[in-house]
C-alpha cells in the first residue's frame, strides 16, 4: 500500500529503521518479526517462530535471520545487518534503497549497478517463511550467498554456544535440514533452484539486541550457522528460500510464492487494513481456533483478551458469526478453572455477558444465543456466591469485594518486585458493574427462555440483581467530586480519577442513573480521553506517569498510571453514540485517525497494545495488538451504522 513506504533517507537511518518493524504471521500461529532492515533488535525478533506442540504449544524461534551476500567480479556486498554491542557489523542496510508493504515486505538494494530485492512471506496454513530474491538488475551473473543463523529456543528467552547443540544436520531435496536439540521439530532449509550447501558450522557469539539493552534486560545471545547456500543468479532471475518445519518439495516454491501473493489481494483502505489485522491476529491449530492476543509476546488463547477482542475481530470484522462461535466454544472448553473457580482478573469471567450481549445484538436471535451460552453465563454468576471463589465473593449488600494479600485482582496487574502497582483490593467499580450487567441479562434471559415456573436461578439472584441496584451508586458515587469511585475498600472511597467507571455507563444495564452517567463521562472527557485512546490515570494525579520509556521499573509504573489504551476507546465512543448520536461521528473520527497516521511507526501496519498518555503519544507495547485492532474495528461499525444514519 502506498503509505507503507519508506525512502533511502529514513532506512539507512539506523536511529529511524531499527524502530519500526514488520510483522508477519500466519494460521497456524508461526509469525516472522524484524526491524525495516532485518537487524533484530528483540529476543523476540526472527524469520521463523513456530509453536512446538512438544514444548506445549508455546512460541520457539527456530530460524533467527540469513545473511545476504552478493558477489559480483570477484566483490563480495554483504547485505546482512547484527549488533555486537555498540557496533553494526556487517551493515548492509547502507544499500537498501527502498521498502514496500504491499502486499508482503519487499526491500530493494543498490550495490553500484547492481539491483536487488528480498520478499518476505509467510505461508497461510504451515510453519513456513519464504523469502524471494531477485536480481533485477546487474551487469553480468552474480553468485548470492545465504548463511542462516539458528536459535532453537524459547521466544522468552536467550541462547548460548554449548556443546549439547546436534550441529551435524542432514542433506534433503534442495537443501538441508537441522534440529539442534531433541524435542524440536526440524528446520528445513530448501532452495528453490540448484543451489550447493558448504557446511562450515560457526557460532556467532555475542550478538546483541539493542531494544533489550535499552530496557535493562539480558540481551546478548549466541546463534549457530551451520553454513554457505551459493546460488547463481543471471540479471532477472529470481530463487527463494523456504524455512519450514516440514520438508517440501524445492521445484515448487516460486510458484507457491506467487499464488500466495495473487490471493492476497491489495489493501485499499483502512478497514481493509483493519480486516487483515485481525485476520493475521487469529489462528487455527490443532483442531483449535484462538485468538493471539498480540505480536511478538503475548500469548494465545488468553481469557480476558480474547473476550474482549472476539467481537471486533469477528463479527465486526466481516460479520463470521461462525467463526465468533468457533473460537468462544474453545476459549469456555479451555477456561474451565478460571470462568468458574478462579481467576486473578476477578472481571473477566463477568465480562463475558458484554461478549454475548454484543453478539445477540448482531445477530438478532438472543433464544438461540441465550440456549447454547446461557448454562456458561448462569455457571459464571454463581461461581461468585459466597465461598466459591477465594479470591472474590458476594457481601451481603450484593456487591463483590476481591482481596488476596500481595495480589493485583483487575485487569491492572503489573507488579514491581513482587508487589502489585494498583492492588486494588475491595469493591471494584467495574467489576461490579460487569457483575450488575451480567446478573440482568441473565435474570431476564432466564425468566423469557427458561422454566417458566420454580425457576430457582431467577428466585436467587433476581434478588441479588436489586440489591446491587440499590448498593452500587450509594457505594461508588462521590457528588461532591462528581465522579465514581474507582474502588472501595475498608478506608472508603478510592477517588483516582481510571477509565474503569466507564463500564458503570457503558454497559448494557447500568447501575447508575442518567444524571451520574452524564458527569462520569463529561470527567473521563475531561482528563482521560486522548487521540490515541483512554488514559488509565488522570494526569492530575501524582501517581501519573505519561510517558512509557526507562527501566523495567518505570515502565511498569507507567502502564496503567497514565499510559492510553486503544482497547478502551470502544466503550467509550459508543457511550458517545448513543448520547448524541450522528453528532458525535466527527468526534469519533477525530479519535481514530491518529491511529493511522502512525502505521509507519512502532509496527509498520499494525497497531500497537498502548501510547504514551502525554503528546505527542508515541506507540509502545505489543507490535499488534488484538485489543486494539478489535476496538477500531468496532469503532469503525459503529462509524459505518451512525453515517448511513445520517444520510
Amino acid at each position: 500500500m502506498a503509505f507503507l513506504k519508506f525512502n533511502k533517507s529514513e532506512l539507512v537511518n539506523l536511529e529511524y529503521s531499527l524502530k519500526r518493524e514488520i510483522i508477519l504471521a500466519n494460521k497456524t500461529g508461526a509469525y516472522c518479526n524484524t526491524s525495516l532492515v532485518t537487524c533484530n533488535t528483540r529476543r523476540y525478533h526472527g524469520l521463523l517462530a513456530v509453536p512446538v506442540d512438544n514444548f506445549g504449544g508455546g512460541k520457539y524461534m527456530l530460524l533467527s535471520s540469513v545473511d545476504e551476500s552478493i558477489v559480483v567480479g570477484g566483490k563480495q556486498f554483504n547485505l546482512g545487518i547484527h549488533c555486537y554491542g555498540d557496533i553494526y557489523e556487517p551493515r548492509g542496510h547502507k544499500y537498501i534503497i527502498d521498502f514496500d508493504a504491499d502486499p508482503v515486505p519487499e526491500i530493494i538494494y543498490k550495490v553500484g549497478d547492481i539491483m536487488f530485492s528480498k520478499t518476505i512471506l509467510m505461508v497461510p496454513d504451515n510453519d513456513q517463511v519464504l523469502i524471494k530474491y531477485t536480481l533485477m538488475e546487474a551487469p553480468q551473473k552474480a553468485l548470492l550467498k545465504l548463511k542462516p543463523f539458528l536459535a532453537f529456543r524459547n521466544v522468552h528467552s536467550l541462547t548460548h554456544q554449548n556443546g549439547e547443540a546436534n550441529t551435524e544436520g542432514k542433506d534433503i531435496a534442495g537443501g538441508v535440514a537441522y534440529r539442534l536439540y531433541e524435542g524440536f521439530p526440524d528446520l528445513n532449509l530448501q532452495m528453490s533452484a540448484k543451489a550447493s550447501f558448504r557446511k562450515m558450522p560457526y557460532w556467532y557469539n555475542g550478538i546483541t539486541y539493542s531494544d533489550e539493552y535499552r530496557r535493562g534486560f539480558d540481551c546478548m545471545e549466541d546463534l549457530f550457522v551451520p553454513g554457505e547456500f551459493s546460488v547463481e543468479l543471471k540479471p532477472g532471475e529470481t530463487v527463494v528460500l523456504s524455512a519450514s518445519v516440514n520438508e517440501i518439495s524445492p521445484r515448487g516454491l516460486k510458484k507457491k510464492f506467487e499464488d500466495i501473493v495473487a490471493k492476497m489481494g491489495t489493501i485499499h483502505n483502512y478497514h481493509d487494513l483493519l480486516v487483515h489485522n485481525a485476520d493475521m491476529l487469529k489462528c487455527k491449530r490443532g483442531g483449535k481456533e484462538q485468538i493471539n492476543a498480540g505480536f511478538s509476546w503475548l500469548q494465545t488463547g488468553l481469557l480476558r483478551e480474547t473476550i474482549e477482542s472476539l467481537p471486533g475481530l469477528t463479527i465486526y470484522a466481516d460479520g463470521n458469526a461462525a467463526e465468533f462461535e468457533k473460537i468462544l466454544d474453545t476459549l469456555i472448553a479451555d477456561e474451565q478453572e478460571r470462568l468458574f473457580h478462579r481467576t486473578t482478573q476477578v472481571e473477566s469471567p463477568l465480562r463475558l455477558t458484554d461478549t454475548i450481549q454484543q453478539y445477540v445484538e448482531f445477530t438478532g436471535d438472543e433464544k438461540k444465543v441465550w440456549k447454547k451460552y446461557g448454562a456458561t453465563l448462569k455457571g459464571i454468576i454463581e461461581s461468585y456466591a459466597p465461598g466459591r471463589r477465594r479470591e472474590v465473593t458476594m457481601h451481603p449488600n450484593g456487591l463483590l469485594w476481591a482481596q488476596m494479600d500481595w495480589t493485583a485482582l483487575s485487569w491492572m496487574n503489573t507488579y514491581i518486585s513482587g508487589q502489585p502497582v494498583n492492588e486494588r483490593a475491595g469493591y471494584q467499580v467495574e467489576t461490579n458493574a460487569m457483575w450488575y450487567n451480567a446478573l440482568c441479562f441473565a435474570v431476564e434471559m432466564e425468566e423469557k427462555y427458561g422454566a417458566k415456573k420454580n425457576n430457582a436461578f431467577v428466585a436467587q439472584w433476581a434478588p441479588v440483581r436489586d440489591l446491587v441496584k440499590q448498593n452500587f451508586q450509594p457505594t461508588f458515587w462521590n457528588a461532591d467530586q462528581g465522579y465514581l469511585a474507582d474502588y472501595v475498600d475498608g478506608n472508603g472511597q478510592n477517588m483516582d480519577v481510571r477509565p474503569n467507571q466507564l463500564f458503570a455507563v457503558y454497559l448494557r444495564y447500568s447501575p447508575v442513573d442518567d444524571e451520574v452517567k452524564s458527569s462520569v463521562m463529561s470527567v473521563i472527557s475531561n482528563e482521560l480521553v486522548t487521540k490515541r485512546g483512554i488514559r488509565t490515570l488522570s494526569p492530575r494525579n501524582i501517581k501519573y506517569k505519561g510517558v512509557y520509556e526507562g527501566s523495567q521499573t518505570d515502565r511498569d509504573l507507567a502502564y496503567h498510571n497514565g499510559c492510553a489504551f486503544p482497547s478502551l476507546l470502544a466503550p467509550y465512543v459508543e457511550v458517545c453514540f448513543n448520547m448524541m448520536g450522528a453528532a458525535f461521528y466527527k468526534k469519533a473520527e477525530w479519535l481514530t485517525e491518529g491511529f493511522y497516521e502512525d502505521i509507519n511507526k512502532h509496527g509498520v501496519g499494525v497497531f500497537a497494545e498502548l501510547y504514551d498518555g502525554d503528546p505527542p503519544h508515541e506507540p509502545h507495547g505489543a507490535i499488534a495488538c488484538a485489543c486494539s485492532t478489535a476496538a477500531l474495528l468496532k469503532i469503525d461499525y459503529l462509524m459505518n451504522k451512525y453515517k448511513e444514519d445520517k444520510k
